[in-house]
């Protein structure tokens, strides 16, 4: 367990990971038991988070591009690409929700078997109560969370299944076009200003997300799609796993003014580790100091005020620096911050009660 000056220990909510997605593409049939009992792989399973004081976050669900019918191993961000002083990627095309849902499903029964056989070590929380009861009594506490929303149809018939299913944050897009919106190309250096807002289906979805009370997740969306759901949504804005645009001018972070507008609505914004959305340089590279991460964290306190900003790693869906490559190594992290003033205070709400304090909100 992670522990600060005085030996107290720090449990830690992160607003984003993809070790669903690590765990999908072994292709067997009890991956699961790979994260029950810790395969060593990657950057997160349960015994490694454990170890670390990870204490539960949201768990993403991400469809790859299918090619050629079959379903990539990877997602299509070219590492090398981005270690040049410019470069703008090119996203995959549209895909619908007849090829998403499986993918979607066989990752939510993954997650079922990861629960069902935890003995007790897992729970999928499905309000902001039953988060903060189980995250008292140190079960690893997640949100169900769909990262792009491909395989909702555009009368929402799945999207009222998948809430029945335990689903309860999603993002409109995966940077990849949705029926539902436009998210931003990996590019650098350039503004999240890329493309137009939300579709008639879009503005439709974050209706519907307001009725179910469902977290609606900014990160990967481009600038004037968030416009359009700080108009429409009635939950403060999130981003689960951003940075400051102004310290790395990459398409995936967030200008000022969208900081303002967090700010407005009492939202929240997850510090991604992966080096091109923290470095000034926005390079894709492992060998990264991760001050700079620091910088980030005292950055965005400073603008949205301490209650505002927490984790949202990335873990098992980026390259992170080689001093963090894998959750045992949040100590590291920890220690810096606690270093250059991070108090017991502060350190408790970025490591978690914020996070808890923004879904108590949602999660009704």
């Amino acid at each position: 367990m992670l522990v600060c000056k005085g030996m107290q220990q720090l449990k830690i909510f992160d607003g984003h990971n993809d070790v669903l997605f690590r765990l999908y593409l072994k292709n067997k049939k009890n991956a699961y038991l790979d994260f029950i009992q810790g395969d060593n792989e990657g950057h997160l399973d349960l015994p490694r988070m454990k170890q670390s004081g990870f204490q539960g976050g949201f768990f993403a669900i991400y469809v790859p591009s299918p090619e050629v019918g079959v379903v990539d191993s990877d997602k299509p961000v070219k590492y090398d690409e981005m270690e040049k002083d410019e470069y703008s990627l090119p996203l995959p095309e549209l895909i619908g929700a007849d090829i998403a849902l499986p993918v979607v499903i066989r990752k939510i029964s993954l997650l079922s078997e990861i629960e069902k056989n935890s003995q007790g070590q897992v729970k999928v929380c499905l309000t902001g109560e039953d988060l903060e009861n189980s995250f008292k009594h140190n079960v690893l506490s997640i949100i169900m969370h769909i990262e792009g929303a491909e395989c909702i149809d555009e009368n929402f018939y799945n999207l009222e299944a998948l809430y029945r299913s335990g689903l309860r944050s999603i993002g409109p897009v995966w940077s990849r076009p949705t029926i539902f919106g436009e998210g931003v190309p990996f590019a650098f250096p350039q503004s999240p200003d890329t493309g137009g807002g939300l579709t008639d289906h879009g503005i439709e979805l974050i209706k519907h997300c307001n009725n179910l009370n469902l977290i609606v997740d900014n990160s990967h969306l481009n600038e004037k799609g968030f416009w359009d759901i700080a108009k429409y949504s009635h939950h403060p804005l999130v981003a689960t796993h951003s940075n400051s645009h102004t310290l790395c001018p990459h398409t995936r972070n967030l200008t000022n003014r969208q900081l303002d507008a967090i700010k407005e609505t009492q939202g929240m914004v997850g510090v991604n580790f992966a080096p091109a959305f923290l470095r000034q340089d926005g390079k894709m590279l492992a060998d990264t100091n991760i001050q700079i991460i620091v910088d980030h964290f005292k950055y965005l306190v400073d603008y949205l005020g301490e209650d505002h900003v927490g984790f949202g790693s990335d873990f098992d869906g980026a390259m992170m620096p080689k001093d963090l490559n894998c959750v045992t190594e949040m100590p590291k992290l920890i220690e810096l911050m606690q270093n250059q003033g991070f108090d017991l205070s502060l350190m408790n709400k970025i490591c978690h009660q914020n996070w808890l304090s923004l879904i108590k909100k949602i999660l009704k």
